[in-house]
């Protein structure tokens, strides 16, 4: 993000969901709105949230929390990292307005995340991580 106008923004960072008049902590949230730089309390503009999954958290992360997302007009991808499993689910909103989802299972992927000009191997999102 060196360079770019994005940001990024882990766990101790609000997200504001201005329409419904909620407030989130994200695993990781990424903005390249300036509209993001005015205050430093919480953002509203994110393009990216990436949520690590627990047994506590899945199904929320899943489900209300993602619908409550989805209102984010700014918001053009959503991952789900497993931490049971080597699985990513991404989800991409397309130019319709509608979300795509494609899974990442293998060492040998990547995910191209073009709103932020990046690409992550799904072998470095588990580095030295053992599936029992």
């Amino acid at each position: 993000m060196r360079g770019s106008n994005c940001r990024v923004y882990l766990s101790d960072m609000k997200l504001k969901i201005q329409s419904l008049n909620r407030f989130y902590y994200p695993d990781i949230l990424v903005t390249c709105d300036p509209n993001d730089q005015n205050t430093s309390l919480y953002k509203q503009f994110p393009c990216l949230i990436i949520e690590v999954l627990s047994d506590s958290t899945e199904a929320f992360d899943r489900g209300d929390k993602f619908i409550d997302y989805q209102t984010i007009e700014t918001l053009q991808k959503y991952l789900l990292i497993s931490t049971k499993q080597k699985r990513i689910d991404y989800f991409q909103r397309t130019s319709e307005g509608n979300w795509l989802l494609k899974f990442y299972r293998s060492y040998d992927e990547s995910l191209t995340l073009q709103t932020i000009n990046s690409k992550i191997s799904v072998s470095t999102v588990y580095e030295d991580v053992n599936f029992s």
